[in-house]
């Protein structure tokens, strides 16, 4: 027979292990779905510049978008 100290004991632990596991985890998978789908895409920089009243040129939009990924890289290599 187990005493209910120990029992007690254990399901501590487990709940612990559990959250820390799932925390990890969980932060994993956000960071992999931020990567493949980023919040800011090409269409959403054209409306933020049409809205404070640029035009926006593909050029333009698309170094932009480079120089957000390039900050990004850089930002997880530290």
């Amino acid at each position: 027979m187990v005493s209910t100290p120990l029992v007690v004991v254990f399901v501590v632990i487990g709940a612990l292990l559990g959250a820390v596991g799932g925390f990890f985890l969980a932060r994993k998978y956000m960071q992999d779905y931020f990567e493949k789908n980023p919040p800011v895409n090409e269409d959403m920089l054209r409306t933020m510049m049409m809205s404070m009243g640029q035009k926006p040129s593909e050029k333009k939009i698309r170094q932009m978008m480079q120089q957000m990924k390039t900050q990004n890289n850089t930002s997880k290599k530290k």
